[in-house]
């Protein structure tokens, strides 16, 4: 038997234990007058004078000495430290006490007072289980190093990590920090969209047909209706639709779901913003993302400067506006501007850049970028003006031949956002998803298909229109310090495990 299982059993006993007391292991709930810090503050406000609280939460750590015992109970605001004396708890407490583990949940009456230490503490009147734990928390020890608390020997083992957040939330404080600023990102995003009167809505995530962006889809079946559907890559086509119905400023912040593979920036299942604003042009939509942006890292950092990657990044605006082609030739020396695709394939082999067939003007601009100029971009940068090989929902620009107005939100060489002067012809915008279809005749799984209904949509008039997709994970990784995309989302996209069950031997 290995030591997990030894452990789990030595619970198991314990719970039986508890049974035999007459103890119900698991309880319906429990009255808590403060959390873990309010105890604490309150304690100073209150002159030091002892109060009666009841508190709530996990123990985190237990010092068993005869007839008395310390140990740290914490909740979502942190720890508190609580005394347990055998003569000083009602009931059978202190045999209850004796059958508990690192890890059970317990709800705890007491008085409140301060050890020689100067530690706030809660000693034990009542203590009442309200969940018994089977599995043992990884052990986590601390030292003080440089006045400086240091957590070591914790959940590390990433894939472990990732597969059981909820272990990883309770000994990683870190962690749970992350996604509470994630929260409070999402929220100044909404308050500030909001505050324009733009209106949020929802799109279908399953779609007859997708569209919006370069990806594979991922594809289910409809029993009743006997049709395959698909999860959708983007909601931009389906939130363009409302702006022609009416909708001067509408946005989603939603779920997207593409096939593809797994990277540090890459999850099959991850989170957009889209906004489109009527009557306005990607001019228009750049100022808004540096304000957008500026404001998020005010309110939720207190500033517009933040280290990723131990790199000072600072998003004060105005951020650097840099031309496509002007980008690649800084970078590459090659002028791609203008260039034919067997002039274009050329400097593919001479940049050794390995791309997949079908390969045309697109993939090679794309492959370009990719390879040679993004990674360059740490300071936030907007790359300006694309070609319109990639980028077709995107207005053609209105003096340079070849371009659409389109840009893109460079950060830390990651892409943080894609917008455009959205196209509303419906003739032109026929012959482009037409291109791509023929595209998808060739092989390229990634082009888009023509959607027939959009089309319709844009017959009907669709007014001038400023479009925008922000990667809400990629954005919460540049404001948390987090180093892949699987930091900052809370269950993200695993290999299936087998997981074993060793309490299940005496059964």
């Amino acid at each position: 038997m290995d030591p997990l299982e030894i452990l789990i059993k030595q619970r198991m006993e314990k719970l039986h234990r508890i049974q035999e007391l007459n103890i119900v292991p698991y309880a319906y709930g429990y009255s808590r007058t403060h959390l873990a810090q309010e105890v604490i503050d309150s304690f100073g406000k209150n002159k030091e004078k002892s109060f009666k609280v009841s508190i709530a939460g996990r123990l985190m750590s237990i010092r068993r000495m005869g007839k008395a015992s310390f140990g740290h109970l914490m909740d979502r605001t942190g720890r508190i430290q609580i005394y347990i004396k055998q003569d000083e708890v009602k009931d059978n407490g202190y045999e209850l006490f004796k059958s508990l583990d690192i890890g059970d949940f317990v709800g705890i009456a007491g008085e409140v007072f301060k050890t020689r230490t100067e530690e706030v503490t809660v000693i034990v009147r009542e203590i009442q289980l309200l969940s018994k734990t089977l599995r043992p928390l990884p052990i986590v020890k601390e030292k003080i190093q440089d006045d400086e608390k240091i957590i070591y020997d914790a959940f590390k083992d990433v894939e472990t990590r990732y597969r059981q957040r909820y272990v990883d939330l309770v000994v990683n404080p870190d962690v749970k920090e992350i996604f509470i600023k994630r929260s409070k990102i999402i929220v100044s995003m909404r308050k500030l969209l909001e505050s324009k009167s733009y209106i949020e809505v929802e799109t279908p995530v399953l779609q007859t047909l997708y569209g919006g962006a370069f990806a594979k889809p991922f594809v289910t079946h409809h029993n009743v209706l006997d049709t395959d559907l698909f999860l959708r890559i983007a909601d931009e086509l389906y939130l363009k639709r409302l702006v022609v119905g009416g909708f001067d400023g509408v946005f989603e912040i939603a779920k997207n779901f593409r096939n593809e593979g797994m990277d540090r920036d890459h999850n099959p299942e991850f989170t957009m913003m889209e906004l489109y604003v009527a009557y306005e042009d990607y001019g228009f939509m750049m100022r808004f993302v540096e304000e957008m942006i500026g404001t998020i890292c005010l309110e939720v950092l207190d500033s517009t400067d933040v280290i990723y990657k131990d790199q000072k990044i600072n998003f004060k605006s105005p951020w650097e506006r840099i031309p496509f082609f002007g980008a690649i030739q800084k970078y590459t020396g090659y002028d791609l501007y203008g260039k034919d695709e067997n002039e274009l394939e050329i400097i593919a082999q001479e940049l050794h850049l390995d791309i997949e067939a079908p390969i045309d003007k697109g993939k090679i601009y794309d492959k370009v970028f990719s390879d040679y100029v993004e990674p360059k971009m740490i300071q936030p940068t907007f790359i300006i003006d694309y070609p319109v090989e990639i980028s077709p929902l995107a207005k053609m620009h209105r003096s340079k031949p070849g371009l659409v107005e389109r840009f893109e939100a460079i950060v830390a060489g990651m892409e943080l956002c894609n917008a455009f002067s959205e196209l509303n012809d419906p003739m032109d915008q026929r012959e482009r998803l037409e291109e791509q279809a023929k595209m998808r005749a060739m092989g390229d799984e990634e082009a888009m298909t023509i959607d027939e209904d959009y089309i319709r949509a844009l017959e009907y008039g669709m007014p001038p229109t400023a479009g925008l997709g922000i990667g809400i994970d990629r954005l919460v990784m540049l404001l948390t310090n987090a180093p892949s995309i699987r930091d900052v989302i809370l269950f993200p996209q695993m290999k299936k495990e087998n997981i074993t069950h060793p309490q299940k031997e005496d059964e």
